[in-house]
């Protein structure tokens, strides 16, 4: 059973996650418009969208998405341990 600590991570991480996927995919479909001049593919899997393309986007969005969700969960590993004096416990290394 999880303690009130492990909660607590779990919402404040999924939380941020959460927030910092919105944030990513908002800014990186403005850099693809911006940098494309296009919109984004609404539909990758699409014959009808060029492969190159279609790979292009999944690869911005999934390295994109991938690094917002390690970031946010990261500044809240940090204020967490602030808040607590200690890290969660699956993020402790042995040394």
């Amino acid at each position: 059973m999880a303690d009130k600590g492990d909660i607590g991570w779990r919402v404040m991480a999924g939380a941020a996650a959460f927030a910092g996927g919105f944030v990513a995919k908002k800014a990186i479909t403005l850099v693809w418009k911006k940098s494309t001049g296009k919109e984004p593919p609404t539909n990758p899997e699409s014959p009808e969208v060029d492969l190159a393309e279609a790979v292009g986007w999944a690869v911005v969005m999934g390295v994109g998405m991938e690094l917002a969700r390690l970031l946010a969960t990261r500044a809240v590993a940090h204020q967490y341990a602030k808040g607590t004096g200690q890290l969660p416990s699956h993020f402790k290394t042995e040394g």
